[in-house]
C-alpha cells in the first residue's frame, strides 16, 4: 500500500491507510493506547486496542509504519483519527531522548539546542524556523529568475580574497596557497562582463572573524545578485525593494502554520524603504541620541538607533543607508567624489542585513582604487584583466539569509537561524 502523508488524510476519511513516521507521544489507558505519529506534514492521532498489541515498551522517535482507517473524531490535534489495524517497528530508538522535544516549548539552552541540533530540528517550532528561511531563498530565486536574472555557482576555493584585509581562512592547495571565498563578487562582476548582464547565487561564504556575538557566524549563507546597464546604486535599491516586498509576501501567504507557531506577523513595506545618506545618519544620532563615537561606519548600538528613529519617525522597519565613506567600503566599490561611495547598507530591525552599491567599471580606476586601498593589483590580475574588455556599469548587492531570517522571525540569536552551526568554537555536529 502507498504511504500517505498525514496531511493529506483528511480526503481519506473512512479509508484505510498507511502512514509512516516518528513516534513522538505515547498515552496508554485501560483499554486503548493513544499514539501521536509525526511526519514532515503534521502530527495525527493513532488509536490501538490494547488486546491487539501492547507498545508501551517502545521508546519515543522510533520510526514505525501503521496501517488503519481514518475516522472522523474530535481531538486536540485533527477532526479527525486512525484506528490501528497493524502496527509495525521499522527502527526502534535505541536510547531516551537527550532533550524533550515534544513538548510545546523547547525550554533548553542554545548550547543544548546546537549539541542536538539534529534532534532539536524534529520539535515544531525549530523546524518551522527553517521552512521559513526555506521560503526566503525560494522568493528570492522566483523574483530574479523573473526579472532575467541567471543563477550561477562560483568557486568557494580561490587564489586571494574578495574583500581585502585578514579576515580570510588560509589553507593548503596541493603546492600552493588558496583561501576559502569570503564573497562571489569577483565571479558575479565576471559574469556580467561575460555577458548574461543579470546573475545570481545563493551559497555559502566564509569569514575569518575572531568575534563571536549573537549577530555573527563564520561560514554563513550569502544570497547575492549582480546586474549591468544600471544607471546608479539606485537601480539596486529599488530591485531590492521590489524583492522584499515579493519575499515577505511569499512568506506571509505560503508560510502561515509557520508564522502562526512561532506567533511571527510578517511586516509590511507599504510605500518606499526610506534612504539616508551616512553623513545625516550621524548627524541625527548625535542630535536625536547624543551618539558622536563613530567612524566610518555603525557599531551595533547605531544600527538600532537609527532603526528606531526610521520606525518612529518615518513608519518603516527596513531603512538604507547611503554614500558609506570610502576609507570604509571595498576596493571594487564606485566612489563619489572623493570621500564618499555609491554604496549602501539596508537595516531591518537594528541589523545590517544587506550590503551593495555601484561598482567600478573602468579598468584603470579599478586599478587605482585597489592601490588606494593599499593592495597589489597584480594580485588581482585574472579578476581586473577582465575589465579591459567592455564592463557594462554594474552594480549588486549581498543578503545574510542568517541575518535576515533572525530579524525576521525576532530571533536573539543569529546560530538559531543557522542549520548547522559554524562559529569561533564550533566545528560539530
Amino acid at each position: 500500500m502507498k504511504r500517505i502523508m498525514v496531511g493529506e488524510l483528511s480526503s481519506h476519511i473512512n479509508e484505510k491507510i498507511k502512514i509512516q513516521g516518528w513516534i513522538h507521544r505515547i498515552r496508554k489507558l485501560k483499554a486503548i493506547t493513544f499514539v501521536i505519529l509525526r511526519d514532515r506534514t503534521g502530527l495525527i492521532q493513532c488509536v490501538i486496542d490494547n488486546k491487539l498489541m501492547d507498545i508501551s515498551s517502545i521508546k519515543l522517535e522510533s520510526v514505525v509504519s501503521i496501517l488503519g482507517e481514518v475516522k472522523e473524531s474530535n481531538n486536540a490535534l485533527n477532526p479527525f483519527e486512525v484506528l490501528v489495524e497493524n502496527f509495525e517497528i521499522l527502527n526502534e530508538a535505541i536510547e531516551e531522548l537527550p532533550i524533550e522535544i515534544n513538548k510545546e516549548e523547547l525550554e533548553i539552552s542554545l548550547d543544548t539546542m546546537l549539541n542536538n541540533r539534529i534532534l532539536s530540528l524534529r520539535h515544531k517550532q525549530i523546524n518551522s524556523i527553517f521552512k521559513i528561511q526555506n521560503l526566503i531563498v525560494q522568493g528570492f530565486r522566483e523574483f530574479l529568475i523573473n526579472e532575467g536574472f541567471t543563477e550561477i555557482f562560483t568557486p568557494k576555493i580561490v587564489a586571494e580574497g574578495a574583500e581585502g584585509g585578514t579576515e580570510i581562512f588560509e589553507m593548503k592547495y596541493f603546492e600552493n596557497k588558496a583561501y576559502l571565498t569570503q564573497s562571489p563578487q569577483f565571479y558575479k562582476q565576471m559574469m556580467v562582463g561575460a555577458g548574461y548582464e543579470r546573475v545570481f547565487e545563493v551559497a555559502h561564504v566564509y569569514r575569518a572573524e575572531q568575534h563571536n556575538t549573537n549577530r555573527h557566524l563564520n561560514e554563513y549563507i550569502s544570497m547575492d545578485f549582480e546586474m549591468g546597464f544600471i544607471e546608479s546604486e539606485e537601480d539596486i535599491m529599488n530591485i531590492e525593494e521590489s524583492l522584499l516586498k515579493h519575499i515577505l509576501g511569499k512568506v506571509e501567504k505560503e508560510g502561515q502554520k509557520y508564522l502562526e507557531l512561532l506567533n511571527i506577523t510578517i511586516p509590511k513595506i507599504e510605500n518606499t524603504i526610506p534612504r539616508m545618506k551616512f553623513s545625516e545618519v550621524l548627524e541625527i544620532l548625535r542630535r536625536e541620541y547624543n551618539k558622536v563615537d563613530i567612524d566610518g561606519d555603525l557599531d551595533p548600538e547605531g544600527e538600532k538607533l537609527i532603526c528606531k528613529y526610521a520606525k518612529e519617525k518615518l513608519g518603516c522597519e527596513f531603512i538604507f543607508l547611503t554614500h558609506y565613506p570610502r576609507k570604509k567600503r571595498p576596493m571594487y566599490t564606485m566612489p563619489c567624489g572623493e570621500s564618499e561611495t555609491h554604496s549602501f547598507d539596508l537595516l531591518f530591525r537594528g541589523i545590517e542585513i544587506t550590503t551593495g552599491g555601484q561598482r567600478i567599471h573602468e579598468y584603470d580606476m579599478l586599478i587605482n582604487n585597489i592601490k588606494y586601498k593599499g593592495l597589489n593589483p597584480e594580485k588581482y590580475h585574472n579578476y581586473t584583466s577582465v575589465f579591459r574588455y567592455g564592463m557594462p556599469v554594474h552594480g549588486g548587492l549581498a543578503i545574510g539569509l542568517e541575518r535576515i531570517t533572525m530579524q525576521l522571525l525576532k530571533l536573539e540569536n543569529i546560530r538559531e537561524a543557522s542549520l548547522i552551526t559554524r562559529d569561533r568554537t564550533r566545528l560539530t555536529p
